[in-house]
Parts: structure tokens; sequence; C-alpha cells
């Protein structure tokens, strides 16, 4: 399946941004570079049960172990000591990347409740793209039974683009359902 979404970038999705912007050279046509996919742990830091599943459930979804990441230094109000895990991460590039991508815009975001759209406004002014799941459900992978608790995950979506604008056109063409402002 990700092969359509690389293979339609490269085939229909090139020529169309080349045209908009008036590119001249292939290589100013924004591209995926990585899609990171992170989730802090929050209460969860003293509980290695949410750890571990955590690990498990980005893996399931990603098809990558993710990372752990750690606290820099102590934070005594979250009772957070240093090098504490805090969060887990994956960061995805080439064909797990786009085989990411391109579930997340066909079978995760449909089955949100009352979807509308993602905003069109969460770019970071140069064209990468941010976004947060409240529910790891919407992926088909994860079964409503193995889960322990529902957590969501924040995405970012990292682009070539050099401005918001082109970012969005890369986006927009990959299929990203934005809302109508």
């Amino acid at each position: 399946m990700h092969q359509n979404l690389k293979a339609k970038y490269q085939e229909t999705i090139i020529p169309k941004l080349k045209e908009q912007f008036s590119y001249t050279n292939i290589h100013q046509v924004p591209k995926l570079e990585k899609i990171i996919i992170n989730r802090g742990l929050g209460e969860a830091s003293q509980n290695a049960k949410a750890l571990e599943s955590s690990l498990k459930e980005l893996s399931t979804i990603t098809g990558q172990k993710p990372v752990v990441t750690r606290a820099k230094k102590a934070i005594a109000g979250f009772k957070i000591r240093e090098g504490m895990p805090v969060g887990v991460m994956v960061t995805l590039r080439g064909d797990k990347m786009y085989s990411f991508l391109d579930r997340l815009i066909n079978l995760a975001l449909p089955r949100i409740r009352d979807f509308r759209g993602i905003s069109p406004k969460s770019f970071d002014g140069r064209g990468n793209y941010s976004l947060g799941v409240r529910e790891q459900l919407i992926f088909p992978e994860i079964e409503y039974d193995s889960i322990d608790q529902i957590r969501g995950m924040d995405i970012a979506i990292v682009t070539t683009a050099n401005t918001d604008e082109e970012g969005r056109a890369l986006l927009k063409e990959m299929g990203m359902p934005f809302r109508k402002s």
C-alpha cells in the first residue's frame, strides 16, 4: 500500500507542485523528510507498565522500535528525577514513513469521531506540520482489548518545504484532510 503514496508523489505530486510554484529544478520541490511520533508519559513516568504498553503500541502502529526519551534534569514538582523515562518516540523515514502517512490519512484520521478535517494552521512557519492525536484507538492496528489506558500522541511531519504554503500544498496533494478554514 505504501508504494502508492510514494509512487503518487513521484508521478503526480512532483509535476503538480513544480507547476504550482514554478520551480525550475526538481530538487526545489518539497518532499517528506521524516515523521516523528512522540508520546509523553506524564504521570505514568513512575509506572513501568505504562512505559511498556506505550512502547508496544507505538511499535505496532509504526512497525519500528521506539526509543525511550529520558528526563535531562530533575523536576521536583513533577516528581521527576534525571534519567527517568518521560516519553517514547519513533522517527520514521523512507518507506515506513510513507506507509505510516498513508494509514494515518486513509484509515486513522477518518475514524476520529466528528472528524471535520485537520487544522490547516498547525504549520511551524517552515513547512513542517504537527498534529496531536487524542487516542491510539484510531489506528486499526490497535485492538481495543489490548490497551490499558487511552493515550494520545504527537505527530510531527517534517518536510523540506521552505514555507507553510508549500508544505500545505505538499500534504494536501498527499491527501491530508485539511479543514476548509
